[in-house]
């Protein structure tokens, strides 16, 4: 996945002159400060320390810190960091300082559950279509938006300005999806289809599977009983593998 990022600017009182080049994992890490500021800041919180920060996002503190310098913002020595500049700055990075039209495409069980979540508005985007290929979904109406068929997109946005295109279909459609996206202007896609979309330079994709993270989460649960189960004398216990190959608990048994 490839992220362009351009300069840019604005005259507000405390914001960031000038869009910086982020590394991909800081870009990761914003949002996180994000939610946590704003969580501190509806409790009454005007200042934050790195620590306190850094734990009510889950990360480490050093790291936090870095990241903000990115941003120009290093706080203040015995007081911390103001959270509503803060908050200020990392909603400009990120580029929320306008809500952006989004167009969920696939509205079955998932899109469906996407389609009806409130927590868009909060986090500065619009749900502002909603398109399935399925005749028996268009015309659904699902949190105050009728379901438009897929082959609206053009008109759609057209009338929407869309900045983002959600995929929520099957596998087996989500390509044709992307590439009418594609063709319409959309250059940001959000894609929970499990499956890898082939788009042209220029155009950014997340990729959100579930499977996968779930079969992380396994791996981890895995190793936590591989080493409960580890003999009391602490010696190198041999885990047999596929294929007849051996590991011992201080080895990675995922390749050579």
């Amino acid at each position: 996945m490839s992220q362009h990022r351009h300069p840019g600017a604005s005259g507000r009182a405390g914001a960031v002159p000038a869009l910086p080049d982020l590394p991909e994992a800081t870009v990761a890490r914003l949002p996180e400060y994000l939610r946590a500021l704003h969580n501190l800041a509806e409790s009454g919180h005007e200042t934050v320390s790195s620590e306190g920060l850094s734990a009510a996002a889950g990360v480490n503190s050093a790291k936090l810190r870095k990241d903000l310098s990115h941003l120009g913002s290093y706080g203040t020595r015995g007081v911390g960091y103001d959270v509503a500049l803060l908050i200020e700055q990392i909603e400009f990075v990120l580029g929320l300082t306008q809500r952006r039209a989004v167009a969920l495409v696939g509205v079955g069980n998932l899109g469906h559950a996407l389609a009806g979540y409130d927590g868009f508005a909060s986090r500065g985007f619009r749900i502002a279509a909603l398109l399935d290929a399925d005749p028996s979904r268009v015309g659904e109406e699902i949190n105050g938006l009728v379901v438009r068929h897929v082959d609206d997109l053009p008109t759609v946005a057209a009338e929407e300005s869309l900045a983002i295109g959600v995929i929520a279909t099957p596998a087996a459609a989500a390509q044709q999806v992307a590439d009418q996206l594609v063709a319409v202007g959309v250059t940001s896609i959000l894609n929970f289809a499990p499956c890898v979309l082939s788009v042209p330079e220029g155009v950014d994709v997340r990729k959100v599977d579930l499977a996968i993270e779930l079969q992380i989460l396994s791996f981890h649960e895995h190793r936590k009983a591989s080493l409960t189960a580890l003999p009391a004398t602490g010696g190198s216990a041999l885990t047999a593998l596929p294929g007849g190959f051996a590991t011992t608990d201080t080895q990675e048994a995922i390749g050579t």
